[in-house]
């Protein structure tokens, strides 16, 4: 797909906020290079760190300590400890489709298989509780979790995530909780599982799209103890403990003042529904109601990868929706991690591509 970019193509693939760290956030890694914290932390992360994570995610409703939690190298590492942990050869995963691409793969990393639980429009690409349970089998270990969701923007309501977590308690599978958009949110509210059943949900969360972090990579993950300390024993050999540096950052964003949360969130919105707009006449598509991606339904125009690879070679890079699952097919991802300049030229782009009138 990059290979066939132009110089002055206009992306719209990315999974990452354009906004530039917070400076205070900046600030506070200055000081840890200056003030000599460039050594290994314990393993589980600094303390103070552990704490302010604890700090954040009471207002969801959990209290974790610090024996709950492990500070990682992003969501990326915490995903991996989870799936490791739990899945066996011959277990079963439930995963979302269309989901985030990793949670597949990791499944067959660690000797499992995922089942793919189909999100569909009508129901605004919600997980539902009645779809999960036509799954589950005796084999099933695990199920992933991820609102606001990526590519969809769907949030999981309170009833729903209620009786997915009621399932995972009458057929004994845990849920691994992906949360990395949590405060990124424009309808509804963000529910973790683990305030409902602590000893049932394996949290993963990062500081990469609160806090327009992604290359400081630094996630973490909120478990239960013992799951927590399986998980410390896989962190230590293939990790051994997160950036030092970047757990001061990631301290400075937890307790520091969050107007730039609120800031980006409100452009996100703005962004979101001038996207809306531009698709009109041009695909259908679900509004979101967090994170920053759309995920028009294109079919009309051929298969998602043509489409996007036509895309592409005309200077609009996007993401093909096979590339999130089987039923991804007939999708394609719209990332508004851009400014509104470059989402207006790009769609004058997409709607002469697709030969289609302009506004």
């Amino acid at each position: 797909m990059f290979g066939l970019t132009r110089p002055d193509s206009i992306n719209l693939g990315l999974g990452q906020p354009d906004f530039d760290t917070p400076k205070h956030i900046k600030e506070a890694a200055k000081d840890a290079i200056d003030e000599g914290f460039c050594s290994y932390t314990p393993n589980k992360g600094y303390p103070e760190l552990l704490d302010a994570i604890s700090d954040y995610y009471r207002r969801y409703g959990l209290d974790a300590s610090q024996e709950n939690i492990i500070v990682t190298a992003g969501g990326s590492e915490g995903l991996h400890l989870a799936f490791e942990v739990l899945i066996n050869p011959g277990d079963q995963v439930i995963v979302p489709d269309p989901g985030f691409v990793a949670y597949s793969s990791l499944a067959y990393l660690a000797g499992g298989t995922p089942v793919s639980a189909r999100l569909k429009p009508e129901n605004d690409f919600v997980l539902l509780s009645e779809d999960v349970a036509d799954l589950i089998t005796n084999k099933t270990k695990a199920l992933v979790l991820n609102s606001p969701s990526n590519p969809t923007g769907s949030v999981q309501p309170r009833d729903e995530i209620r009786a997915i977590v009621e399932l995972a308690q009458d057929y004994n599978f845990y849920i691994i909780s992906d949360e990395v958009y949590d405060r990124i949110l424009y309808e509804g509210e963000h529910v973790s599982p683990a305030s409902i059943d602590p000893e049932r949900v394996i949290v993963i969360n990062a500081l990469s799209k609160t806090f327009a972090m992604t290359g400081w990579r630094l996630g973490y993950t909120i478990a239960p103890h013992n799951a927590t300390e399986e998980m410390l024993k896989v962190h230590q050999y293939i990790q051994a403990c997160a950036s030092s540096v970047s757990q001061k950052a990631a301290f400075a964003a937890l307790v520091g003042s969050q107007d730039f949360v609120n800031s980006m969130v409100s452009e996100f919105r703005q962004r979101k529904n001038l996207v809306l707009k531009r698709l009109k006449g041009v695909a259908e598509c679900v509004s979101p109601k967090g994170a920053f991606y759309v995920f028009p339904y294109i079919a009309a125009y051929g298969h998602s990868r043509d489409v996007a690879m036509k895309l592409a070679k005309n200077g609009v890079i996007v993401v093909a929706g096979q590339a999130f699952g089987q039923y991804g097919e007939g999708y394609i991802r719209i990332s508004y991690a851009a400014d509104r300049k470059k989402i207006d030229r790009a769609f004058d782009i997409i709607e002469r591509v697709l030969n289609l009138d302009k506004r």
